[in-house]
């Protein structure tokens, strides 16, 4: 198993939380933090490299 950190980036872009992921490969591991997104981005990293980022979908407009 593989140690990757997905954490949760808030609209200024700072870290609002952390989520330690143990995975048996990056593949896996985009998938699982893909499913992190709700309203705030999410970036997987694994050890200092930083490995993808998520968007959440656009907001409709009322």
């Amino acid at each position: 198993m593989l140690d990757f950190r997905a954490y949760i980036i808030d609209a200024e872009g700072h870290i609002a939380g952390r989520i330690d992921l143990f995975c048996e490969d990056e593949e896996t591991a985009r998938q699982r933090a893909q499913q992190l997104v709700d309203w705030r981005a999410v970036e997987l990293w694994q050890g200092p490299h930083k490995i993808d980022r998520f968007e959440p979908p656009p907001r409709a407009l009322p």
